[in-house]
C-alpha cells in the first residue's frame, strides 16, 4: 500500500480549540452587553417608580386640597385662596411628573436591543 492514501490529510480548517476560544470570546461579549443592558434597565424601572410615587403623592395632595377648600369655601375667603393656590401647585406638580412619566416611557428603547443587534451582526459575519 502507499503511504500517501494511508496518511490523513492535513488539517486546513481552525482547530477545535481555536473555534472554541472564539466561540467562548462571543458568549463573554454576549453575556457583559446583556449584563450591562440589565443594569441600565433596572435604573430605568427605579426612575420610572419614583416618579410614579410622586404621581401618586401629588394627587393625593390635591384630593385632600381639593377636599379642605370644599370644607372652608363658605368660611372666610382668604383660606379659601391660599389653599386655591395649593391645590393649582399640586395639580402642576402633578401634570409635570405625569407627563415626564408618559414621555419616558413612550420615548423607552426596546430593552435588550443592544444584545439583539450584537447578535444579528455576528450571526451576519457567520453565516455565508
Amino acid at each position: 500500500m502507499d503511504d500517501s492514501q494511508t496518511a490523513a490529510p492535513p488539517s486546513r480548517g481552525p482547530s477545535p480549540r481555536r473555534l472554541a476560544g472564539a466561540l467562548l470570546g462571543l458568549v463573554h461579549g454576549h453575556a457583559a452587553l446583556f449584563s450591562e443592558e440589565i443594569r441600565e434597565q433596572q435604573a430605568r424601572t427605579v426612575a420610572l417608580l419614583i416618579l410614579t410615587g410622586l404621581c401618586v403623592l401629588f394627587g393625593l395632595l390635591l384630593i385632600v386640597g381639593l377636599s379642605a377648600a370644599l370644607l372652608i369655601l363658605f368660611w372666610d375667603s382668604y383660606r379659601f385662596w391660599v389653599i386655591s393656590l395649593l391645590c393649582l401647585f399640586y395639580a402642576l406638580g402633578l401634570l409635570g411628573c405625569a407627563a415626564s412619566l408618559v414621555q419616558r416611557m413612550r420615548n423607552a428603547p426596546a430593552p435588550f436591543s443592544a444584545s439583539l443587534e450584537e447578535l444579528a451582526r455576528d450571526r451576519e459575519q457567520l453565516l455565508p
